[in-house]
């Protein structure tokens, strides 16, 4: 390994690229967070119900950006390199929370108060598309030999501390500000907090360097990318599919649990950030945990294992949580959820590097990860709530959960391979 692949790979460099994507799930966080306090805020409805769905149907429409985020800035990453395309992310990132964090309320401005708030939404979908896949690839790229896949679960760590930090200042705003006051103006102050520290994001990141895999790669035209994205295709599809489990998992486990807490159990707001604080922790600690054990042993036991287990348990424990509904019952459901779903994601993140060619790693990683982001996760709260509606079981968030492991364990018997991946450039896999 030379010496500059050497520094890439220290600690420091790893923080420095992680941050930006700490940003952007903290602002998907304290949306999904904060969904009945926006929706009162900004879709006000005769019915509680309509207004909800409103809001939620909102948090997914990011998602629905994302895909052509992905195509856009991937390709920027794949023409420019990995840190330009890094800034432009984080930059239009910031742009997404500001608008969302100061327009004013429906009250005040009417109609375009929603409009504001989805073109916000929107604008964040449009730079998150690219940038779990940049800060995926390009942790790959700068991993050590043998270490790729613990190096590339900071990607997916790094977003748990941005629901711990999210979940904990849930807490504490529980503590000082009333229902009344939540609802009025408390919950812009998790949106500002994020705008507050756009500027030291903006300065860590500029000290990242380029990836001397990309320096190494002859330059591309757009008219490249996209012909080498269409010869793999089937690999993106797979891809996709191969998502589909984290996508609804992470968004179930996290953004969905304060709303499923006091809509659908009746617990407190205080005991639902409590669990998501509790799930952060577990995340954050096991994916490292599980990302390294993936190095030794290979991708596909993890991810055959933790589908296979997801598949098996989501119903009956969804359905034992309903039939018990308490902070303890909920609490053991959902930290027991995000064990199975670090072991997932530790292996899935660092696959997805590994079968996707370098030449189109970034524009194929951030299309297959938004494609099911926006099909399968985005959406995940609209389509929970919408089942406990139309069918009157509020289990039936254990039913999606096992449409994505299926989807996942599919995925996963078809294309990833059984051997373990070489420490040298990944390449893609045939698949007929």
């Amino acid at each position: 390994m030379s010496s500059e692949a050497k520094g890439q790979a220290s600690a420091t460099n790893v923080v420095r690229v992680v941050s930006g994507n700490f940003l952007e799930m903290y602002d998907f966080m304290v949306y999904g967070f904060y969904a009945s306090s926006i929706a009162k805020a900004m879709f006000p409805s005769d019915n509680e119900f309509i207004s909800l769905m409103l809001s939620l149907a909102t948090f997914g429409m990011g998602f629905l950006a994302r895909p052509l985020g992905a195509i856009v800035l991937g390709s920027y990453m794949d023409r420019h390199g990995r840190r330009a395309g890094l800034i432009l992310t984080l930059t239009l990132m910031s742009i997404g929370i500001l608008m969302i964090a100061v327009t004013p309320t429906y009250a005040s401005i009417g109609a375009l108060a929603p409009v504001l708030v989805i073109v916000g939404r929107l604008l964040q979908g449009f730079s998150a598309g690219a940038e779990s896949g940049g800060v995926s690839v390009y942790l790959s790229e700068v991993a050590p030999p043998g270490r790729r896949g613990f190096f590339v679960s900071w990607q997916s760590a790094s977003q748990q501390v941005s629901v711990l930090l999210a979940a904990v200042l849930g807490v504490a705003l529980r503590f000082t500000l009333t229902n009344e006051q939540m609802d009025a103006w408390g919950w812009r102050i998790p949106f500002l907090l994020g705008c507050s520290i756009v500027p030291v994001l903006f300065w860590i990141r500029r000290s990242v360097t380029e990836s001397h895999v990309f320096k190494a790669q002859k330059p591309q035209s757009v008219g490249e990318i996209f012909r080498s994205l269409a010869l793999n295709w089937r690999i993106i599809l797979w891809s996709t599919m191969l998502v589909s489990l984290t996508s609804i998992m992470f968004y179930l486990i996290t953004a969905y649990t304060p709303t499923f807490g006091r809509a659908e159990l009746g617990l407190k707001p205080i005991d639902t950030f409590y669990v998501t604080t509790c799930v952060a922790l577990t995340t954050f600690v096991m994916i490292p945990v599980m990302a390294a054990l993936s190095d030794r042993i290979g991708r596909k036991p993890l991810l055959v294992g933790a589908s296979l287990t997801i598949a098996i348990v989501a119903w009956p424990a969804m359905t034992w949580l309903v039939a018990a509904p308490s902070f303890m019952s909920l609490l053991l459901v959902e930290v027991g959820f995000a064990f199975m779903y670090a072991s997932y994601q530790a292996a899935l993140v660092v696959t997805l590097t590994e079968i996707i060619p370098a030449n189109v790693r970034g524009t194929g990683f951030s299309l297959a990860y938004s494609l099911s982001q926006a099909v399968f996760g985005g959406f995940t709260p609209a389509i929970c709530t919408m089942l406990i509606h139309t069918t009157s079981n509020k289990a039936m968030p254990g039913a999606w959960l096992v449409t994505g492991a299926l989807f996942a364990l599919l995925a996963t018997l078809v294309i990833v391979r059984s051997d373990k991946q070489p420490a040298g450039e990944a390449s893609a896999p045939a698949v007929s």
